[in-house]
């Protein structure tokens, strides 16, 4: 009886500890979830815009389908990928952190240039032609690419957000709850978006009340701005977390003179009000300047990609004719 009531109380005292491991799990993946919110908010900004042109009835199948494309690359490529780096190339964190960073800097960068220098003759809202099913399968593929590069990076950002020296299978577990935490607030979200001009309408449409009337006519006259608001939360954020991710690297590798004098100017700002204040403040500072060197490093990149980077990969694509 005595063994079994010491085997019992082993099981017990494992179940804590079970259980205990499961709360940090979930615990970690939230917190590395938040830190990877800039790519976050601009993954939900840019997807919206592949459903553009097509039918109402296919804009929930396209947002689903580009939904399982990313969760098959963060489970499927991604995941595996950082378990691999974290446990043979803990080192290489740091540098793909900042390519990562300078991939959001670029992009930012380039949509504000083309928002004060739109090119020429250039339509995006222009309506695509062709056969349907033959569109949405090159939205589709179009998007799950982008959101690959995105998803590289909120997984990046999670793991180096993980303590260090955790069990392979803690990291997975909270790895993989980011990424399905992360592709479910992503493009639940953006369902709820590209269908809330819908809702507006059919409000607006058989609502009984005025009042009820009124609010879907709001609505559907309140999505166009609040779109262009959300792309513009989405640059910035972008902007501001490329910014911050490439500062601290810089830090971390070799050069921490630009996020010293950061750091200094937020305390300095943060001295200069109130106490209740002076978190916001110097949280303020910070994510202003952060994006600030974002845009003008983002700026820089441009050229580079743009003259340099993009023609070389273009050129070693097989196929490609000579002369385009």
């Amino acid at each position: 009886m005595s063994g079994l009531l010491a085997l019992l109380d082993d099981v017990a005292g494992i179940a804590k500890i079970a259980a205990a491991s499961v709360d940090d799990v979930a615990g970690q993946a939230a917190k590395a979830g938040a830190k990877a919110a800039g790519a976050v908010i601009d993954d939900a900004a840019v997807t919206p815009k592949y459903v553009h042109g097509f039918s109402a009835a296919r804009e929930l199948p396209i947002v689903g389908k580009i939904a399982m494309g990313s969760i098959r690359n963060k489970l499927v490529f991604l995941l595996p990928a950082a378990l691999l780096l974290s446990a043979f190339a803990p080192w290489m964190i740091t540098p793909l952190l900042m390519l990562g960073g300078s991939y959001l800097c670029f992009e930012g960068a380039e949509k504000v240039w083309h928002a004060l220098h739109p090119a020429a003759g250039h339509d995006p809202q222009a309506a695509a032609e062709g056969d349907p099913a033959h569109l949405e399968a090159e939205k589709v593929s179009g998007a799950v690419k982008t959101d690959f590069i995105l998803s590289a990076e909120i997984m990046t950002i999670a793991l180096s957000a993980l303590p260090a020296g955790q069990p392979v299978w803690m990291q997975a577990l909270a790895l993989a709850l980011v990424a399905v935490g992360i592709t479910a607030v992503v493009y639940g979200g953006v369902a709820l978006i590209v269908k809330a001009d819908d809702v507006g309408l059919w409000l607006a449409r058989v609502g009984r009340l005025g009042a009820t009337r009124a609010l879907g006519r709001g609505i559907v006259s309140v999505m166009p701005g609040f779109m262009r608001a959300l792309m513009i939360v989405g640059t910035a954020a972008m902007i501001w977390v490329g910014g911050s991710i490439v500062l601290h690297g810089l830090a971390e590798v070799a050069w921490s003179a630009p996020y010293d004098a950061i750091h200094h100017l937020a305390e300095a700002a943060a001295h200069a009000v109130p106490e209740g204040a002076a978190g916001t403040v110097s949280w303020l500072v910070t994510a202003g300047l952060d994006g600030i060197f974002g845009l003008g490093y983002g700026l820089v990149l441009l050229p580079v990609v743009l003259r340099g980077i993009n023609p070389l990969i273009a050129a070693l694509k097989p196929g490609r004719p000579k002369g385009h």
